[in-house]
């Protein structure tokens, strides 16, 4: 890849990673369903007035709103604000490759190779080891199954992504922002009760809302586009690698911006999860390796 695409990378990477310890900061202030409702709504206003509409059915826009955006995000602020540590949320979140695999095989056909299995085991262990190791008070059984459905749907939405073929990512990431915030408002409405909502809004500080800022702005359309962008440059096995930077970002940053702390048998489990994903990923290119070195 060229300098400018290894910076964009860079860029996404950090956003991302950096994005769980901003969820966190935002939940101090405002709670999660209202969170979601204030970053979707700068997400879509004003660009959606300056953005054109994707040439996709209507259908696609909206299930993309409804998994990727919604869902995911009602689950994954919910399990922050209910004791999934940021760190951890960072990590648990990446099984969203092994739910899209998955998900691939039952809806599109797709075949399940040797490697997305070997992967998934090692995922599935490394995330039994990071709840059993799991401290009193430092992160709850409520919040680490919420962080697993909020993975399901971002693998839901993985999958509208790849049937709808090659699109304009800043228009569905801006034009699917068009989804959430009336179901997130009228959630909120109905869970956390108007009488938060008007506290948290009279009560938001600066601290609030640059943490909305970063949620709107930097984390979904920066980070959204640009990967968007890279994957209709260069092709995935190139690109997806590179999301495996994220978790640990995102385990580095809540230690050092939130002060959080892991048990060695989570690191342990976290190291495992990393090695599913990288099998995952680079499960092909390791099996024509070997193949070579048996034939050498």
């Amino acid at each position: 890849m060229p300098l400018k695409d290894w910076l964009a990378a860079l860029v996404v990477i950090c956003a991302w990673g950096v994005n769980f310890v901003m969820i966190k900061i935002g939940l101090s202030e405002v709670p999660p369903l209202l969170l979601g409702a204030l970053r979707f709504t700068f997400v879509v206003f004003p660009a959606i007035l300056f953005v054109k509409r994707p040439q996709l059915p209507w259908r696609i826009i909206i299930l993309y709103g409804l998994t990727i955006s919604l869902g995911q995000f009602v689950f994954l602020f919910t399990a922050m604000y209910v004791g999934m540590p940021a760190g951890l949320a960072s990590l648990v979140l990446q099984s969203q490759a092994f739910f899209t695999v998955l998900i691939a095989a039952l809806l599109l056909g797709e075949g399940v190779r040797r490697h997305n299995i070997l992967g998934m085991g090692a995922a599935v262990l490394g995330l039994f080891l990071i709840q059993l190791g799991a401290a009193p008070g430092s992160m709850t059984l409520l919040g680490f199954l919420l962080t697993l459905l909020a993975a399901l749907c971002w693998a839901t939405g993985n999958i509208v992504v790849k049937h709808a073929g090659k699109v304009d990512m800043l228009g569905l990431v801006v034009w699917g922002a068009l989804i959430p915030p009336l179901p997130f408002l009228a959630l909120s409405w109905t869970l956390e009760g108007p009488q938060a909502i008007q506290a948290s809004l009279s009560g938001i500080t600066h601290v609030g809302i640059l943490a909305v800022a970063y949620l709107a702005l930097i984390a979904t359309v920066i980070g959204y586009v640009l990967w968007g962008r890279l994957l209709s440059r260069h092709p995935a096995s190139k690109v997806a690698p590179l999301s495996l930077a994220v978790p640990v970002l995102g385990l580095v940053s809540a230690a050092w911006l939130l002060g959080e702390q892991m048990a060695l048998i989570q690191w342990a489990g976290g190291l495992v999860v990393m090695l599913g994903l990288a099998v995952n990923t680079f499960g092909p290119m390791l099996a024509a390796l070997l193949r070579r070195a048996r034939r050498a």
